[in-house]
C-alpha cells in the first residue's frame, strides 16, 4: 500500500494494533543498503513501514535538496518486491503544514540535539542538519508509532544522535542499527553515488582504503590517534577534498588520544564535488 497522508497511515496502524511494527525511514532513491534495512525489519517485525521523504529542513541553503534524486515509482516497486506492508510518501506540506510547506524557525517546533553531539563531524559544516533529522524522525515515530526503527551504520553520527533523542524524550521505539552495505569495490552504498562518474567512483574508494588502513595499523598495535590519522594523507590526491577524519568513541562521540576497541573512525570527503561519508569500527572483525 502507498500512503501520502498521515490519516491513511494512522488508519492502517489502527488495523495493526497488537502487532510488532518496524519503520525504515528513507529519503528514497533506494539501493541495496536500504533493502538490507528492510530485510532486517522483515525478519523481526510483523509489519514493515518504509517512509520515502526528502526532508527539506535537514538541507542547508547551498546543499542539494532540489536535485536530490526522487524515484518514488521505482522505490515503491522495490518495496513491494521486498514485502513492505506500507510505503509512506508524504509531501512537505503534509509533514510541515505550519508554514504550508514553506519552512522557517517561526512556524515549526524543532527538536535540537545537544551541542556536544552536533558541533563535530557532519554537524560542524552542515549547521542545523541534525535539528532537521531529529525533527522529521520524531514526527515519523509519532505518525507510524513503530516498535522498532531501522537505521544504517553509514550515518553513524545520525544513529548516535537519534538513540540519544529516543532516550532523552522517552520515545517507546527501539533503534536497530544495521551494518554498512558496500559495492564489491568497497565503496559504501549511497544515493549520492549516482552523481559520480565511473572515474569518480574509483577515486571515491579512497575513503574505504583510508579506513581499512587505519584499522590494519591499529591491529598491528598502533593506538595513538594522531599517528593513525597521519597515515591517511598518503592516500589523498588533488582529486580528494577531505572534510574530516576523526577517531571517536563509538557510543558518545567523545574524542580520544588513544584508540581502543570502542573507537570508530569516521571520514567525509568530496570527490567530483560530491560529499561522501564512511566509517569503520576498530573493535570488530
Amino acid at each position: 500500500m502507498l500512503a501520502h497522508t498521515i490519516e491513511e497511515v494512522r488508519e492502517k496502524r489502527q488495523e495493526w494494533k497488537g502487532l510488532k511494527i518496524g519503520l525504515v525511514p528513507t529519503m528514497g532513491a533506494l539501493h541495496e543498503g536500504h533493502l538490507s534495512l528492510i530485510k532486517k525489519a522483515k525478519e523481526v517485525c510483523d509489519k514493515v513501514v518504509v517512509s520515502v521523504f526528502v526532508n527539506p529542513i535537514q538541507f542547508g541553503p547551498s546543499e542539494d535538496y532540489d536535485k536530490y534524486p526522487r524515484t518514488l515509482d521505482k522505490d515503491y516497486e522495490l518495496c513491494t518486491k521486498e514485502g513492505v506492508d506500507l510505503v509512506f510518501a508524504p509531501s512537505p506540506s503534509c509533514m510541515y503544514p505550519e508554514g504550508n510547506g514553506k519552512l522557517s524557525n517561526d512556524t515549526l517546533t524543532y527538536v535540537c540535539p545537544p551541542f556536544f553531539y552536533v558541533n563535530k563531524l557532519c554537524g560542524k559544516t552542515r549547521v542545523g542538519h541534525f535539528d532537521g533529522v531529529c525533527t522529521v524522525v520524531l514526527k515519523l515515530f509519532n505518525i507510524v508509532q513503530p516498535d522498532l526503527g531501522f537505521f544504517g551504520q553509514k550515518d553513524a553520527q545520525q544513529v548516535i544522535i537519534i538513540k540519544k533523542m529516543v532516550r532523552d524524550l522517552n520515545v517507546p521505539v527501539k533503534i536497530v542499527q544495521c551494518p554498512i552495505v558496500r559495492e564489491e569495490s568497497g565503496l559504501a552504498l549511497s544515493s549520492r553515488n549516482k552523481y559520480l562518474s565511473e572515474e569518480g567512483k574509483k577515486e571515491a574508494l579512497v575513503l574505504s582504503r583510508i579506513l581499512n588502513n587505519i584499522k590494519a595499523c591499529y591491529n598491528k598495535g598502533i593506538t595513538d590517534v594522531a599517528a593513525l590519522k597521519e597515515t591517511a594523507y598518503g592516500f589523498l590526491t588533488d582529486k580528494h577534498d577531505m572534510e574530516y577524519l576523526e577517531i571517536l568513541d563509538r557510543n558518545t562521540l567523545e574524542e580520544k588520544s588513544k584508540a581502543d576497541k570502542d573507537s570508530i573512525v569516521l571520514i567525509a570527503c568530496r570527490v567530483e564535488g560530491v560529499r561522501l561519508i564512511d566509517n569503520i569500527y576498530l573493535g570488530e572483525g
